[in-house]
């Protein structure tokens, strides 16, 4: 018998080397490495090869493996709300509360005072109330459960006009005729792309219709020669018939922006004052909180949703809850609002301090990056994930030039904390609004680091 110019995974097992590797992974996974790597090995046809070198291949397969799936990264694209980056960052307050809420046994649905059982729901439900005006609120794990359960509670085998103009398709290929398909609702389309008026709504008014919708236009902009029915036209109308209306807010924002200078988005405050009697919106846009499907309005329409087994399967957990709760606590002070909500304080952030900290890292890129152009460059950072799409922040960037950028673009996705820029123009812009003051000292270090073992 010809003797295996590979050692055997029981030989393996006796190196000190093994035992670092059962240490940190396990044996089973440490056992399964080796065995992989064996077989790579042989399949290569690459010996001999040493003991250490066998471990070195394990211990890279392992600890990729085990890796993080998410990684937390800078976020230089100019785009505070960046859906792929994980959208609103949570204040400090919600961040712990969540880790409280998973850390231990909670009070989620135990009532202390009575010892008995209690509504996951409550809490935020109140400060919904608080906060809205409405009646009653409840909560799903995102604006898109939230229109779900809507639309198969209320109008299950029924009829919904909807203006052509608001059948939107957000990121993700979601688009809203689909989900009314899959809730069991008959979509109706009423008007035109461009134009719909209140007599298109009344005629396609019958004896199935279970409800009428209006759907904000989140992610893009009419313009030019358009009409639309506003909220307290299709509320009157709706009214009329013996109808709900339902408003889906998509971003939804618990405060005027324009308190802050910034654009002016729809209010479920002021849906609900226009008649809407269930408004939708999301947690982790504008309201700057964790995903979440909010639903406020008609009491006697969210006890319907309750109900509703759907409900059930779309609630949120008690880690989001918590956080949820804690960012909702923050707009009971408005005037404070706009230092402790970091998506309000980067997108209320002032060009000269995000040109400063442009300036400060400069240094450090082109350290990083020898031979490239790198220089600071005026730009508009966007809101994103769908919200204000036409409107975009006066911002500045550091803009690196080079032969090749999408290598370089890479090289910077490749650092310890990934750096994510944007293409643009021929250059890797890395756009600084959600750069703050505290983050420049590990965005610096790592680079120099580089450069340090770089020359070493």
């Amino acid at each position: 018998m010809v003797a295996s110019p590979l050692p055997s995974v029981d030989s393996l097992l006796r190196n000190d080397a093994a035992a670092v590797l059962i240490e940190r992974f396990g044996r089973p996974a440490t056992v399964g490495a080796l065995r992989e790597t064996l077989a790579a090995l042989r399949a290569e046809r690459a010996f001999p090869v040493s003991s250490p070198a066998i471990f070195d291949r394990a211990a890279d397969a392992l600890a990729c493996r085990f890796a993080a799936s998410q990684l937390p990264v800078f976020n230089l694209t100019g785009t505070v709300l960046h859906t792929n980056l994980g959208r609103a960052p949570l204040p400090p307050e919600a961040a712990a509360a969540a880790e409280q809420a998973l850390r231990s046994a909670t009070t989620l649905e135990y009532n202390l005072e009575t010892g008995r059982r209690g509504e996951r729901d409550d809490q935020v439900r109140r400060l919904l109330r608080t906060l809205t005006g409405a009646e009653d609120a409840t909560v799903v794990n995102n604006n898109a459960a939230a229109v779900l359960l809507i639309l198969n509670t209320l109008a299950l085998a029924k009829e919904v006009p909807v203006s052509r103009g608001e059948l939107i398709e957000i990121g993700g290929s979601f688009r809203m005729p689909e989900i009314m398909a899959r809730a069991g609702a008959k979509l109706v389309e009423v008007g035109t792309t461009n134009r719909t008026h209140s007599r298109d709504f009344e005629a396609a008014i019958g004896p199935d219709t279970a409800l009428l919708m209006r759907v904000h236009q989140a992610n893009f902009v009419q313009s030019g020669f358009t009409a639309a029915v506003h909220p307290a036209q299709l509320a009157e109308i709706a009214h009329a018939a013996g109808l709900p209306m339902v408003e889906d807010l998509g971003s939804g924002s618990l405060a005027d922006l324009a308190r802050w200078g910034l654009p002016h988005e729809p209010m479920p405050q002021a849906s609900l004052a226009a008649g809407a009697d269930l408004v939708c919106f999301s947690g982790d846009k504008l309201l700057g909180g964790p995903q979440a499907g909010l639903i406020v309005g008609r009491a006697g329409l969210i006890r319907q949703l309750n109900r509703n087994p759907l409900k059930r399967a779309l609630r949120l957990d008690k880690g989001r809850l918590a956080a949820l709760e804690a960012v909702l606590r923050l707009y009971l002070d408005p005037d404070r609002l706009a230092g402790r909500l970091p998506t309000l304080r980067l997108l209320t952030r002032p060009e000269p301090d995000i040109r400063a900290a442009a300036e400060r890292i400069a240094p450090a890129i082109s350290a990083w990056l020898p031979g490239s152009l790198v220089s600071i460059e005026s730009c508009r950072s966007q809101i994103g994930s769908g919200a204000l799409p036409a409107d975009l922040l006066p911002s500045a960037a550091v803009t690196v030039r080079g032969s090749e950028v999408d290598q370089l673009a890479a090289r910077l996705r490749r650092l310890p904390r990934p750096v994510i820029g944007r293409i643009a123009e021929g250059r890797v812009w890395l756009d600084c609004r959600c750069l703050e003051l505290g983050d420049e000292p590990a965005f610096v270090t790592q680079l120099y680091t580089h450069c340090q073992a770089r020359a070493s």
